[in-house]
């Protein structure tokens, strides 16, 4: 992945919050029974994923890069959408820094898991998981935008602007 595909995943995430920013409290705080029960937690579960993967266990930027559950009911779609933005920042500081290393495998132990467990992996392969992590995620809060009644809006990369 290079970082034009990455630019139309942000354009799909933008076409998912600008939906969001529609919604009412309830709504996008309403625990459905699955996934991470609701929009807001799933949103945050996405952007602690990259957070996670790539800020913490590839450019070591932090050793606590989950938000604990009793920060979730603070967080409205303005801290969110502000976590995003810090979420490209890590992504463009990867590209930055790792483009020519994005094949050559890190090993260490993963930062905020207890157990020193150790892991070789890619940088590209982590971007790779963490993009596709948030499309399965994308589609868990589309479906709970329909159970809801909402009808959300396409955030398929084929509707992208090259």
């Amino acid at each position: 992945m290079q970082q034009n595909e990455y630019e139309w995943v942000k354009q799909t995430r933008k076409t998912l919050l600008d939906f969001c920013s529609e919604l009412k409290l309830d709504d996008f705080t309403r625990q459905m029974g699955f996934g991470w029960q609701s929009v807001r937690d799933t949103l945050v579960h996405i952007a602690d994923c990259y957070n996670a993967w790539l800020g913490s266990f590839v450019l070591l930027k932090t050793k606590k890069p989950l938000t604990p559950k009793k920060d979730l009911p603070q967080l409205g779609l303005a801290e969110i959408k502000a976590y995003f933005v810090h979420i490209d920042s890590i992504v463009n500081e990867l590209f930055e820094t790792l483009i020519h290393q994005m094949d050559e495998p890190i090993e260490r132990t993963i930062p905020w898991r207890d157990g020193g467990e150790v892991i070789a992996i890619t940088p590209g392969k982590l971007l790779m998981h963490t993009v596709t992590h948030e499309f399965h995620h994308k589609g868990q809060i589309t479906a709970m935008l329909r159970m809801m009644g909402h009808e959300p809006p396409n955030t398929d990369v084929l509707g992208t602007k090259d």
